[in-house]
């Protein structure tokens, strides 16, 4: 995919209001993993939203979580931000840092959570523990977990790259749960107190246990 200009979909580009920074506006594009959404407004990225079964279900599930939302070519700092989540997902080392978040409406534990999040690079892990304890208090993990299970900005706020304790996946609230999580680490080559990026082999999917007949 030419990492310069990412896929952007639509029925009828055509039909499209021009590069222009709306108050609520969305765009889809084509990554490897599948159609992702970016939403946007005045104070920055509004929310990111991950594949669902198709374009259809995308637009639907943008247009409930953003009610007015329009779909629209997105502005050159959002056009930015979607062709680095395209290079990232990809396997080219990017960092995602400079996007700026509207985090207005969000309780401040989350934004303090993303905070610590946005700091772990492609191919580095951190536990919920041990994000916790950045926030001063490890015994919030349980917060932070909670935190990131609502984040609104899925790999702008890397939430994929956050385990549980002892290197487990923990949970994933996206389209596919921990498969998808294990999909975009072995994208990035991350391993849990090994390698960083494009350094270490793909994770596999740990074993399913075998159901008592």
């Amino acid at each position: 995919m030419d990492v310069a200009g990412a896929q952007l979909i639509s029925c009828d580009m055509t039909d499209l209001k021009s590069d222009v920074m709306t108050e609520l506006g969305f765009a889809l594009f084509d990554t490897p993993i599948g159609c992702c959404g970016i939403v946007w407004n005045g104070r920055g990225i509004a929310g990111v939203q991950l594949p669902e079964a198709d374009e259809r279900a995308m637009r639907n599930g943008i247009v409930r979580r953003f009610p007015g939302a329009g779909e629209v070519v997105p502005p050159v700092d959002v056009r930015h931000v979607v062709d680095d989540i395209t290079a990232l997902m990809n396997g080219e080392p990017r960092d995602l840092g400079y996007a700026k978040i509207d985090t207005a409406a969000l309780p401040d534990f989350h934004r303090r959570v993303y905070d610590v999040a946005r700091t772990i690079p492609a191919g580095a892990t951190l536990s919920y523990g041990e994000i916790a304890e950045r926030l001063g208090d490890r015994l919030l993990a349980r917060d932070v977990g909670e935190a990131l299970g609502h984040n609104p900005f899925p790999i702008i706020v890397p939430c994929h790259r956050v385990l549980a304790a002892g290197g487990k996946m923990g949970g994933f609230s996206a389209r596919g749960g921990v498969r998808t999580k294990l999909r975009l680490l072995s994208i990035e080559g991350a391993q849990p107190g090994g390698p960083t990026l494009f350094e270490a082999l793909p994770f596999s999917e740990p074993p399913r246990r075998r159901r008592s007949p």
